[in-house]
């Protein structure tokens, strides 16, 4: 038994699996002492299952395992938080993860509903990430009359547009409102995600280097 770790009276301790990059909640589910020493040995998330009442291997099936980067527990140490890099979707209905309707919204209410249009509204710390996936897609599919596969059509103009976006945001911070500060680094943020996708940098690359940086 991993020490500082508590289990329930049943032999299980609840865990949460989040996206070490974007930070996005996964999924929730509970491992037994065997499971978690099974995902620190492996580095892939194993988990118990209470209706099987066996250890699974999250993705053994689907493919979609989940990598583990780093496991943290609570203050009471009776939660665990699995930080991690998922292969696919999360969840078995598809989605990315588990957590995709809002209580009291118009999704349907029984298990495995799918998602509702437009419903759940990103959390701002879901903002980046649901941008640089967008990014992506458009990338890899070209939708025709799209603004952003034009820039990534021209790698020179992708430049030009980062330039012009932070002097936008730099002259917004001397002469206008708060709310026009916002909009123009809205518009920066957006035009440096498409510069990090046509040099396929992902986003959690700059944020690593961001951290290695926290003694500045």
């Amino acid at each position: 038994m991993q020490a500082g770790i508590s289990f329930g009276e049943d032999g299980l301790v609840p865990c949460v699996a989040q996206d070490e990059g974007s930070g996005e909640v996964l999924t929730l589910a509970y491992m037994s002492p065997e499971s978690l020493l099974l995902t620190l040995e492996t580095g892939e998330v194993h988990f118990y299952s209470r209706s099987r009442g066996e250890i699974w291997r999250k993705g053994e099936t689907s493919g979609n395992v989940l990598r583990l980067r780093s496991l943290r527990y609570d203050c009471d140490g009776d939660a665990l938080v699995a930080l991690v890099e998922a292969a696919g979707p999360a969840c078995h209905t598809g989605e990315r993860g588990c957590f995709y309707r809002d209580v009291g919204g118009t999704a349907g209410t029984e298990a495995d509903a799918p998602r509702a249009e437009g419903e759940p509204e990103p959390a701002p710390h879901e903002a980046l990430a649901v941008l640089e996936r967008t990014l992506r897609e458009r990338a890899a599919e070209r939708p025709e009359g799209s603004y952003t596969v034009s820039l990534l059509e021209d790698p020179g103009l992708i430049g030009e547009k980062v330039r012009e976006e932070a002097e936008e945001v730099t002259r917004a911070a001397r002469e206008e409102s708060d709310e026009r500060v916002a909009e123009e680094a809205a518009d920066l943020l957006y035009h440096l995600g498409v510069l990090l996708v046509s040099r396929g940098v992902p986003e959690a690359t700059v944020l690593e280097v961001l951290n290695g940086r926290r003694t500045g």
